[in-house]
């Protein structure tokens, strides 16, 4: 391949394999980019439904010819929609064994919809899976009933279930938590006020709490500290949040991602300083922790350029480069800021971790493609003396990334 044809070809990869490791860390670029939630809400799923009832388990859970688990439910109440299922059996998905009450979710097929224009439905629209079933009891039962409309304003929805947070009945719980990791950052940045800080201090730290949910906890508590007026809460918080970061680590310390982004939020560059003399950019941290370390780079670079300048963030990102675990994405980051002072030691990072790791080389062949100063050109010539073969290699690695 011509280098006349690598600067055409890589460019364009280097762009978009960046996107594509960056993506790779969000559920949804406007989400919690900590929490991991897939899927909906119960809310979700009552106002996407076309039917909502309440059923109580008849037998047991078995796998269908189709391959899906499903289980039969006696209707005893409509809560939404036509009620002619009311006091029949119906067939509905399941998760696994539901013993005693559940709530039926309803949805017609397309097909059908366009079957009968009238809304009616085929008459065997009731049969197997286009019901889901959700074990419930009766506090679940009201949590669904009375939860605000997908219509309202997200801001205003966050705030009634901020109240439902860890909440005894551990359905609700997890459903208020996928409420605020599938919600618009902005909206959980006016919503945060709803959330006692005191509380947030707690969770952080807790043991006991669900290690997905800790980096959203760490994120809010950063949130709440960089909107309270009361200077002494803002201490309170932040100290919090040092505590957190600086407690002994477990083998994987999930969450500690948000936990940090949460400081950043906070204290903005004064945040960055304190994960600098903590050592996690240092040779001895963890390679767990600067997977983290990254990630929460990667949210201040996107959402937080007021508080803390891009360009700090990208000379913190480069300090990054010799760790062996994040090396290749921190190249790929640099690429995506165009932080091009670094390319003196991206280029290195080919004749230091390059000769053992083809994700190293592809990283450092495409920022130095892309790269406009003479002095990445220079070193492109330079391994193209030394290692031909190789360079091709991983240009074409990072053209094939995006074929896929």
């Amino acid at each position: 391949m011509s280098r006349q044809g690598w600067m055409v070809d890589i460019v364009t990869a280097t762009a978009l394999v960046a996107a594509t490791s960056v993506a790779s860390t969000t559920s949804r670029a406007d989400a919690c980019p900590f929490c991991g939630v897939i899927g909906q809400s119960l809310s979700q799923r009552r106002d996407a439904a076309d039917r909502v009832a309440v059923g109580e388990a008849e037998g047991i859970a078995a796998v269908d010819a189709t391959g899906v688990l499903s289980q039969r439910f006696h209707v005893h109440q409509m809560l939404r929609g036509r009620a002619d299922a009311q006091g029949t059996s119906v067939s509905a998905r399941v998760s696994g064994q539901v013993r005693g009450t559940a709530i039926l979710f309803y949805t017609r097929a397309d097909e059908e919809d366009r079957a009968d224009g009238n809304g009616a439905g085929k008459s065997g629209e009731l049969e197997q899976g286009r019901w889901l079933a959700v074990s419930a009891d009766e506090a679940l039962l009201g949590y669904v009933a009375t939860a605000p409309a997908v219509s309202e304003p997200a801001a205003k929805r966050l705030a009634w279930f901020a109240a439902k947070l860890e909440h005894p009945q551990p359905q609700i719980a997890e459903d208020a938590f996928v409420e605020f990791g599938t919600a618009p950052l902005a909206a959980v940045q006016v919503a945060a006020g709803a959330i006692h800080a005191d509380r947030l201090q707690q969770w952080v730290i807790e043991p006991a709490i669900d290690s997905r949910r800790r980096g959203f906890y760490g994120l809010a508590l950063g949130i709440v500290a960089s909107q309270t007026p009361d200077p002494s809460e803002k201490e309170i918080c932040i100290r919090s949040l040092h505590g957190a970061i600086e407690a002994p680590a477990d083998d994987f310390r999930a969450g500690f991602d948000g936990v940090m982004a949460g400081l950043l939020v906070a204290e903005g560059e004064r945040g960055l300083r304190f994960l600098e003399k903590r050592g996690l950019f240092g040779p001895d941290a963890r390679a767990v922790d600067q997977r983290h370390l990254l990630a929460s780079l990667r949210f201040a670079w996107e959402s937080l350029a007021d508080s803390i300048p891009r360009d700090r963030i990208a000379e913190a990102t480069a300090k990054l480069l010799a760790r062996r675990v994040v090396a290749a994405d921190a190249t790929i980051d640099l690429a995506r800021y165009r932080a091009w002072q670094a390319v003196d030691d991206v280029a290195q990072l080919w004749n230091t971790l390059g000769p053992d790791d083809p994700l190293v080389r592809r990283a450092v062949a495409g920022y130095l493609t892309a790269c406009p100063l003479p002095a990445a050109q220079a070193h492109l010539e330079k391994i193209e003396r030394r290692d031909p073969t190789l360079l091709s290699q991983a240009l074409e690695a990072a053209t094939l990334l995006l074929a896929r």
